[in-house]
């Protein structure tokens, strides 16, 4: 397994900022796009349930739409790539079902023998729990591959910029998403800045290790 030297990665996240100005001229290689999809791919999930979906929106005309729901802001449209991440509205016996199908086919192992995880995962997040409470955890889980992106895109040394500054509902109307039970959360643009992003040339501002880091 190769590894990258501790002060490399501290390098590329002290570089990474939220991206505010793309260059609209410069697009990811499709080798190095193909890389951070298979991140999200393998981004952790709680029980490894992956209730979320990432939707990669190429189509120009509806990054137009999806920026009259952001409020305007071009990184929607100016960014070479941008993914809408959506979690599942509900978590239901269907979809635990399906991941233990998942689970047999990868794994090689029958259903019966998943029986006893089934019933763990079924007790932990649907019995006794309430639709709302559930579509709480099912927005957590989807902030965890948001921060996968986000520093992957930094180890290959491209700009990316999350966004919580989107409408949901005209989101899910664009994309359909609600037809697929999804339901939209959060945007990331990546591409590479632009020279005239200022914010790309300011002081990291960071509280001081004393105060975040606690050892006890």
């Amino acid at each position: 397994m190769k590894t990258i030297a501790p002060e490399q990665l501290v390098e590329q996240l002290s570089w990474r900022y939220a991206t505010k100005q793309f260059d609209a001229d410069r697009k990811v290689p499709a080798e190095q796009w193909s890389a951070l999809e298979q991140a999200l791919l393998l981004s952790p999930s709680s029980l490894g349930m992956q209730q979320w979906a990432f939707v990669v929106v190429e189509n120009p005309v509806v990054r137009e739409e999806l920026k009259a729901a952001s409020w305007g802001q071009s990184q929607i449209t100016d960014a070479s790539h941008l993914v809408v991440f959506a979690a599942k509205k509900d978590v239901t016996e269907k979809d635990v079902g399906h991941y233990m199908e998942r689970i047999a086919e990868v794994r090689g192992v029958s259903q019966e023998d998943l029986s006893g995880f089934r019933g763990m995962i079924t007790g932990s997040i649907l019995q006794g729990k309430s639709a709302a409470e559930r579509a709480v955890w099912t927005s957590r889980q989807v902030y965890i591959p948001i921060g996968v992106l986000l520093t992957s895109a930094a180890l290959m040394g491209l700009d990316a910029c999350p966004m919580e500054g989107i409408d949901p509902s005209a989101y899910d109307r664009i994309l359909g998403l609600g037809e697929k039970d999804l339901t939209a959360l959060a945007v990331v643009a990546v591409g590479y800045r632009s020279n005239e992003d200022g914010y790309s040339k300011l002081p990291k501002v960071r509280f001081t290790e004393e105060e975040v880091i606690l050892h006890v």
